[in-house]
């Protein structure tokens, strides 16, 4: 299958904001996995 130039620069594009999306999720996901093991650590030096 052959694209044009145009074509090329979209699916570019498309998976650049792709990247970037999931970059954020990630970023998202690595605060909330951070936040809830200080919060289970905290529990368990507390005893709960």
């Amino acid at each position: 299958m052959q694209l044009t130039p145009e074509q090329l620069v979209s699916e570019f594009h498309d998976a650049v904001m792709e990247l970037y999306f999931a970059r954020k999720r990630i970023a998202a996901l690595e605060a909330e996995n951070a936040e809830l093991r200080a919060r289970l650590e905290a529990a368990e030096k507390t005893g709960a």
